[in-house]
């Protein structure tokens, strides 16, 4: 299995541009922190969210390629798991549809982020002192970071989250992470 280093490289020789290394860096603090949660493998779970979207500069124009072509990119450098995660965080466009804690956790977990990302950029000062009320009050706000599926974040509830829980973890686990997120303000 890969380590962290060798997966930043991955990314790095696929293309990935800054703004797309810190979604991909925000997965993978939100997976980690939710593998801790449920006491599964942190290291597997954490690389899933890092390089969920491997794939994504060479098939940002065949939606219905995403996922699956990183999953054949990383066939013997994940597990299965990680593999079937991967293809299933876009199941509505390739197809493969999401079944297993793992493959939920990735789905709401990576669509979070863009969430909290866009109100943190909103706010002075980034993720400090944010709040899970104030990011429930833009889930309801469909103009606010527009694109971001609030049916995936609600499928917390399959990985056996309520939607509070759900979204104080993974605030407070980029929160870690801000500096390296270019979310501190």
């Amino acid at each position: 299995m890969l380590e962290r280093d060798e997966a930043l490289e991955l990314l790095a020789e696929n293309g990935i541009q800054p703004p797309l290394l810190q979604h991909c860096l925000a997965a993978e603090s939100v997976l980690y922190a939710l593998a801790r949660h449920f006491g599964e493998d942190e290291h597997v779970w954490g690389l899933t969210g890092l390089l969920h979207d491997l794939d994504y500069p060479a098939t940002a124009d065949d939606p219905a390629r995403h996922g699956l072509e990183s999953a054949r990119l990383l066939e013997g450098k994940l597990p299965e798991e990680a593999l079937a995660a991967i293809r299933a965080h876009n199941g509505e466009m390739n197809g493969c549809q999401p079944t297993t804690r793992l493959d939920y956790a990735l789905r709401c977990g990576e669509t979070v982020t863009g969430l909290i990302s866009a109100a943190a950029l909103m706010r002075p000062t980034g993720l400090e002192g944010m709040e899970i009320k104030s990011i429930k009050k833009k889930m309801k706000d469909k103009a606010f970071a527009a694109s971001v599926c609030r049916d995936n974040i609600r499928q917390c509830s399959e990985i056996g989250l309520e939607l509070d829980a759900f979204l104080g973890l993974a605030i407070a686990a980029m929160r870690k992470n801000a500096v390296q997120l270019g979310l501190n303000k």
